[in-house]
């Protein structure tokens, strides 16, 4: 007995000097050569217009080269930053199929493509303009990971059983008090940006990994200097800001929206809602990423057009997401309507391209527009003159200003028009008609309207 107690404490500390060999190895290999050239024009973070890309229900084969195909379209949408859902291998151990359950850090799954269809989708991006962020799926790894094969690496029960996060059995929890684990998955981060010219990163369930780790990972990627990247937490601690993210994701606000539709909540409440989200900004332009969809709510609660009043509503809706306060971001398909939920783990449900809903996008072009050409929207002071029933702001930059009214209930809505407002003279954001404001405002059912000086 005490031979195989002998044995077995011998293995596990080979076990554990070859990965701390194995450790020391990584940090003293050189990074790959860059590829491409450092784009020069990813926006400043205040100017981002966003498109999540699920590349599994994006296009009939689920990979890459299906969202090259489509950056033209992508591009005439007013986007100029796309976020891909994680591009790596997917763990098979355990497993439920989802993208989230990584296998391995450093390399492309075969069901997307290859790092030259990576390369070739970035260069495609950049060439029209458009800044590319990948997803980390930092706070867990597959169970067929090779890190599994040292347990330190990961968090462990008492009697030594790693353990998995939250519900996720499909996953393994990493162990954030390992130095060597943590050095190893900023490595993996600091690597994409060399080896495919990635432009930043969408931190998964960024509130799982401790602040001080994100803080340890961006300023170790602000050392690349050749490039500006953005940051993304999906994640909602406000001390996210000063670890130096450029985006907190909007959970509150999501779920606010729908209570003001599903339960008739008061509009003012998405007053509340700005002010606990941009607690702990300390940087000019830090905001929140805002939406009317994403990959986990379209396949859980619905699509816009479910939750949001149909056509009209969700876009009355998309009028304050894009406009209030924050980076609008816009899920694949959304833009054209799509009637069906793309369902997890994404691998039966893909958009209809070929859906004619033009209307629709082209509502969402005209209202993205007018975002990208507006300072007031993408930078101007707030002040707020919601009722119940309306979602009513002005933003001003300089001289410049913006008057927004959206009715967001399912019926005619009289708005009366505050006492600094009456008499105010506007032309329609879209049209160009002149307007003067009285005493109140007639708004027909999910109808907006957007005026400026």
């Amino acid at each position: 007995m005490k031979k195989i107690i002998s044995f077995l404490f011998s293995a596990v500390l080979v076990l554990s000097s070859s990965f701390t060999l194995f450790a020391q190895a990584l940090q003293n290999q050189p990074y790959p050569p860059q590829y491409g050239k450092p784009f020069k024009d990813v926006p400043d973070r205040r100017d981002v217009t966003m498109y999540q890309v699920n590349l599994r229900s994006f296009s009939k084969n689920g990979d890459l080269k299906g969202v090259t195909a489509r950056l033209d379209s992508i591009k005439a949408l007013g986007i100029n930053v796309i976020y891909l859902m994680p591009i790596y291998p997917v763990g098979v151990l355990n497993s439920v199929n989802s993208p989230y359950a990584t296998k391995d850090y450093d390399a492309v799954g075969g069901e997307f493509g290859t790092l030259e269809d990576l390369r070739t989708l970035v260069d495609g991006a950049h060439k029209r303009k458009i800044a590319v962020l990948i997803d980390i799926v930092a706070n867990h790894t597959s169970w067929d990971h090779q890190w599994i094969t040292n347990k330190s690496w990961y968090e462990q029960d008492t009697a030594g059983k790693i353990k998995y996060p939250r519900n996720w059995r499909d996953v393994a929890q990493l162990n954030f008090k390992n130095a060597d684990m943590r050095l190893a998955l900023i490595r993996s981060m600091k690597s994409w940006v060399y080896k495919a010219n990635v432009d930043g990163f969408r931190c998964d369930y960024a509130d799982g990994p401790p602040v001080d780790f994100w803080k340890q990972a961006i300023d170790t990627l602000k050392t690349i200097s050749t490039h500006k990247l953005l940051m993304l937490a999906e994640g909602s601690r406000p001390e996210h800001f000063g670890a130096g993210f450029d985006y907190n994701f909007g959970f509150n606000f999501f779920g606010n929206l729908k209570n003001i539709y599903s339960r008739n909540k008061s509009v003012r409440s998405i007053d509340t809602v700005n002010i606990r989200d941009y607690r702990g900004v300390t940087e000019e332009g830090q905001g929140m990423i805002r939406y009317l969809t994403n990959h986990d709510v379209n396949s859980s609660d619905g699509t816009p057009l479910d939750l949001f009043g149909g056509k009209k509503g969700s876009m009355a809706a998309f009028v304050v997401v894009a406009y209030m306060k924050g980076i609008p971001m816009v899920y694949n398909g959304q833009e054209i309507g799509t009637p069906f939920r793309l369902v997890f783990p994404f691998t039966s449900t893909k958009i209809d391209w070929t859906l004619n809903n033009p209307d629709v996008t082209a509502e969402y072009k005209k209202i993205i527009a007018f975002r990208n050409g507006s300072e007031p929207i993408r930078r101007g002071t707030l002040t707020s003159y919601s009722s119940d029933d309306v979602c009513v702001f002005t933003k001003i930059q300089g001289s410049k200003k913006v008057l927004v009214l959206s009715n967001l209930r399912n019926k005619q809505v009289t708005y009366t028009v505050p006492g600094e407002l009456v008499n105010s003279s506007w032309k329609d954001a879209f049209n160009g008609s002149k307007i003067t404001l009285s005493s109140s405002v007639n708004l027909e059912p999910f109808t907006y309207m957007v005026l400026k000086n």
